[in-house]
């Protein structure tokens, strides 16, 4: 039994007649009738009576028929399913990002993914870049928003947008009071930072960043998320230098100054694996790319 069969039969059926069935097929009326009878031998029960006069289905034809229309009408779900999945439009994507990446570039990529692919679903994961990597070796996860350089060769690293740095300070540190804040301020100033090997571009230029001011940062605490960071700078364990995104938390105790030297740009970018064939991957970058540009 073929698929073609049991289009035949609902055809008949719903026609009940061979020649107007025949016509809707595009086929002759001879063939029609003989496929049919060879799909009755093979179920081993009578699907018509027939007469000169009429066709008309049997009871055991009718139970048949609804069973194969509720068949066909998966198959079309399964086809439009597939066609979905191949466009890139329906599946599950897992993505990580770094925590800033909250405050600047993920919303938007996010709204306007959703806005194209909104039946794709969607895992998000907060992990560092050197865990995105780890991820993305595992193949636990599609698709990371890091801080650049990564050194990976299977790898491929899109550039998505670069800020500023700017210094967090506590809302009663004197410095807070000014309206932008120079780089040699902040000699002897406790900070607080993270570890180099969770984010090594942007940690290094921070520390460039100090050096440029002729001072290393005297770190008296590590935090691993940019929030615990501004936690702690709002707690008033020390100061520390971040992205300018880092604007948008709104942390009770805590102000954003400008440096009055020139910063290096912090970057984010998107990290995939090389090459990555999924519809639903190469539909996100395709997006990412336009945001990116904009």
């Amino acid at each position: 039994m073929e698929l073609r069969h049991l289009r035949y039969f609902i055809t008949v059926a719903e026609e009940l007649h061979f020649g107007r069935a025949a016509a809707r097929l595009h086929m002759a009326q001879p063939p029609l009738s003989q496929q049919i009878r060879q799909l009755e031998e093979e179920l081993g029960f009578q699907l018509f009576y027939r007469t000169k006069r009429s066709v008309q289905l049997t009871e055991a034809g009718a139970v048949f028929l609804a069973e194969c229309r509720r068949i066909m009408q998966q198959l079309d779900q399964a086809v439009q399913l597939g066609q979905q999945v191949s466009r890139g439009e329906r599946g599950q994507m897992v993505i990580g990002f770094v925590s800033s990446a909250a405050y600047s570039v993920l919303p938007t990529l996010l709204r306007g993914f959703r806005a194209a692919a909104p039946d794709v679903s969607l895992e998000l994961h907060e992990l560092t870049t050197d865990q995105q990597v780890q991820w993305l070796r595992d193949r636990r996860m599609d698709v990371g928003l890091v801080r650049p350089p990564v050194n990976e060769p299977d790898f491929c690293l899109m550039p998505l947008c670069e800020e500023p740095l700017v210094v967090a300070l506590p809302q009663q540190h004197p410095l807070a009071q000014q309206p932008s804040v120079s780089l040699k301020d902040l000699a002897g100033k406790p900070f607080i930072l993270f570890p180099r090997p969770l984010a090594p571009g942007l940690y290094d230029q921070i520390i460039s960043l100090c050096h440029q001011g002729g001072f290393s940062p005297a770190i008296v605490q590590e935090a691993i998320q940019m929030q615990t960071i501004i936690s702690l700078v709002a707690a008033e364990i020390g100061v520390a230098i971040v992205p300018l995104s880092l604007q948008n938390l709104q942390r009770t105790g805590v102000v954003y100054r400008e440096l009055q030297e020139p910063t290096p740009k912090a970057a984010i970018a998107l990290l995939t694996r090389q090459p990555d064939p999924s519809p639903t991957v190469q539909r996100f970058l395709a997006i990412a790319q336009k945001i990116g540009k904009s």
